[in-house]
């Protein structure tokens, strides 16, 4: 649950100043829109300075990560496979459809964001997305083509009360038979899996992670059994492929550090073990002077009703050496922002220990990571591994520029911020307290505090991606207004902070609200925690200290008081932290259904209304770069080399030709 999404300062704004960005040759960032949707490129800055030999780890890692794709889409929903690929057996066959060419291109958009959710339901709102072509126009193309499919698939992708949420978060009902993520097999109810991982539940110091790495059905006696992820088990016949490209990484390994945590992250998708996935997070963790690194295997458990199981993801990168030397200043001061932050001292670590952070530039994105991904990664989960070993936060700089690059002119500051005032002070500051706020929630944040003796990881059940990160935005927005950062060199200037301020309050107030539709609540975890945050300060701030106000029949975010907003951040941050420590539950969940889940629906209109004259879309996505690599007669690799020109529907037509082993059903 550290996996940083980190939309806060740039997903929504998409930053439009260039003042801080790097300089470079001209590249082409935008390559595809559709939807609510908009498909990127990024650059792989200084991969032409990496040796010959980390040029050749980064590609043997990168056809490990292609080849968890098909993995992603079924944890997504047990008939994902099928429905991908009767979609593009069609897509192929354009030729024999007799349709107009508006009938195809509605087609084409619906596979396209298919590729994009990695399944059927929405990415970041969870809701299933119909077809705007009929079901009788897809199965006569199918027929007209000679496209077979199973007959199951129909009411999965036409009829809207057939497994309408990827993952519910809805109070009240039963969270694992009412979502349509494929963790559970069928007929498994919540109250039954919450047993099984209760009565197998590791207890001891070193706790493995139960059911990180599993599916729980039932069996021919109606008895609940797991199904492990591995080779030779449940799909294992992608993790084969995995496991050949880590073995071929391991030729070309910097160190034996990084040597280690590659060889146990091949022992354990072939086992299956979660005493090697410990072995391996701390091999990983112990991993420092390498400058490529990764992220390979099943980490995030949001989309996970209960929390539990991890999703497929990966992404290779390497050190910005020069962009790095930023992180390591905080990093190196995380004792400090532990015993000066505002929450209880029963809940402080006394010791902070191993607390590593970097920029990073990606140079693949895969599963999880892939189209949409984060710009901040701080692992691993387990608690008591961050305690003892530490953790490794990163900040993916390549991808923050390609999305300030491609927003340059949107006229989004100057429809949603107050005045000109407040976007000169945007336009200044507000990359660089995106960046600072990036680090210090990844560096720092997920990293401090502890939990009480006794209290366990999942306490929090379905609110714990919430809390935790509300924890960590806190603990960034705190520190990113503490006179420390300017002393630091971090801050230019003493006022500088008051950007990334009130981008938080206008996000989590009003424009985040671009991403729900009209009526529906706030599920994604990051969203509830941008919300969560903003209304409790706006409704504690009994001096005013933030406002909303009406000019000429709009709404702005006005904020008078910074300093008093940022005595506010600091008292809601220790109350997340005690609920975080303690293992409230109840007020874990009173918190989040009071003010991070309901939306203020003329507001909401307003926004919707607002933003659509500026046609944007409020979600961004990647095309991955290409490695060609070059070989000589022994079959060594003697250069690799980069082409950015695949379009968005041609890299999903070869990933789903040239890495899709698994079979339709799972």
């Amino acid at each position: 649950m550290k996996k940083g999404i980190l939309c806060t300062l740039y997903i929504v704004t998409m930053s439009l100043f260039v003042g801080c960005q790097k300089q470079q040759q001209k590249f082409e960032y935008n390559v595809d829109k559709f939807y609510d949707l908009e498909i990127l490129r990024y650059d792989v800055p200084e991969f032409d300075s990496l040796s010959l030999q980390q040029k050749s780890l980064v590609y043997c890692l990168s056809e490990a990560a292609l080849w968890g794709r098909d993995i992603l889409f079924d944890q997504n929903g047990r008939y994902n496979l099928r429905i991908r690929r009767a979609l593009e057996a069609l897509y192929v066959q354009r030729d024999k459809v007799q349709c107009t060419d508006q009938d195809w291109a509605v087609f084409e958009r619906y596979l396209k964001r298919v590729w994009f959710s990695n399944g059927i339901h929405h990415h970041y709102s969870e809701d299933k997305f119909l077809p705007e072509f009929t079901q009788e126009w897809f199965v006569a193309a199918c027929e007209q083509a000679g496209v077979t499919y199973d007959p199951a698939i129909l009411p999965v992708m036409f009829n809207p009360a057939v497994m309408p949420k990827r993952t519910t978060a809805q109070d009240g009902v039963d969270l694992v038979l009412n979502s349509a993520g494929n963790y559970y097999g069928e007929g498994v109810a919540q109250a039954e899996a919450e047993a099984w991982y209760a009565a197998h539940k590791d207890n001891s110091p070193e706790p493995k992670w139960i059911g990180l790495n599993s599916k729980l059905v039932k069996n021919s006696k109606g008895e609940i059994e797991e199904q492990v992820y591995k080779v030779g088990g449940l799909y294992g016949e992608a993790l084969e492929h995995v496991v050949y490209w880590l073995k071929e990484a391991l030729k070309y390994t910097e160190n034996d550090a990084q040597k280690l945590a590659i060889e146990k992250m091949i022992a354990f998708n072939e086992t299956g073990d979660l005493q090697t996935f410990n072995e391996y997070c701390i091999a990983w963790v112990k991993d420092l002077d390498s400058r490529v690194d990764y992220v390979n295997g099943f980490t995030e458990t949001y989309t996970d009703p209960l929390g539990i199981t991890g999703t497929w993801e990966s992404m290779v990168n390497f050190k910005d050496l020069a962009a790095t030397k930023r992180t390591q200043l905080i990093s190196s001061n995380a004792q400090w922002f532990e015993d000066h932050s505002t929450t209880d001292p029963r809940f402080k670590k006394e010791e902070v220990k191993g607390v590593t952070a970097k920029v990073i530039t990606a140079a693949i994105l895969a599963g999880d990571c892939y189209p949409a991904t984060p710009i901040g990664i701080n692992l691993p989960n387990a608690n008591w591994i961050r305690k003892e070993y530490g953790s490794k936060s990163v900040t993916i700089d390549n991808l923050m520029h390609a999305y300030n690059e491609a927003a340059k002119g949107n006229g989004f500051n100057e429809e949603f911020m107050i005045d000109d005032e407040i976007r000169a002070i945007y336009e200044k500051y507000g990359a660089l307290c995106g960046d600072l706020h990036t680090d210090l929630h990844e560096c720092v944040g997920h990293g401090s505090g502890k939990l009480l003796p006794g209290v366990s990881k999942d306490a929090l059940k379905e609110h714990a991606s919430t809390i935790e990160e509300a924890r960590a935005d806190l603990f960034g927005l705190y520190f990113l207004g503490d006179p420390k950062l300017v002393e630091l060199g971090l801050l230019p200037s003493k006022d500088a902070y008051k950007a990334g301020y009130y981008q938080q309050q206008m996000n989590g107030l009003m424009t985040q609200l671009v991403r729900i539709e009209p009526g529906k609540d706030i599920e994604e975890a990051h969203m509830r925690n941008r919300q969560l945050i903003a209304n409790w300060v706006y409704e504690h701030a009994t001096n005013k200290e933030v406002e909303i106000i009406a000019r000429d029949g709009k709404h702005y975010l006005r904020i008078n008081d910074y300093e008093g907003l940022r005595r506010l951040y600091g008292e809601l941050l220790a109350e997340i932290q005690r609920i975080t420590s303690e293992g409230d539950y109840a007020a874990a969940k009173e918190i989040v259904e009071k003010y991070a889940v309901k939306v203020n629906q003329d507001l909401h209109k307003e926004i919707l209304a607002r933003y659509k004259k500026l046609n944007l879309a409020p979600y961004k996505g990647f095309v991955n770069p290409v490695y060609h690599v070059t070989r000589n007669a022994a079959g060594e690799i003697t250069d690799v080399q980069l082409d950015f020109t695949e379009g968005y529907v041609e890299q999903h037509l070869r990933y789903s030709r040239d890495y899709s082993p698994l079979p339709d059903v799972n």
